[in-house]
């Protein structure tokens, strides 16, 4: 066998397994790349938004701030007593 015979056969091999490992990667971040559109779509409907969060805080905090003042009224009627 001639050895430029083999250096093209060792060539050939080395850029077909390329090639293929490489179509591989670009079909794993295509495919990355929609997965993380979804999540991008995906996120602000499926988790709570800040300012919700602050809204229901607001709402929490009024209600205690109401058992206070009712407890502070309960009081106020048990010491006049």
């Amino acid at each position: 066998m001639d050895s430029q015979l083999l250096v093209n056969i060792g060539v050939g091999v080395v850029l077909a397994v390329g090639g293929w490992i490489g179509r591989e990667l670009w079909g794993a971040m295509q495919a990355m790349r929609v997965d993380i559109q979804r999540i991008q779509i995906d996120l602000p409907s499926t988790y709570l938004r800040r300012d919700e969060f602050a809204a229901g805080l607001r709402e929490i905090k009024e209600m205690i701030v109401g058992i206070y003042t009712k407890l502070d009224t309960m009081n106020e009627r048990k010491a006049d007593k």
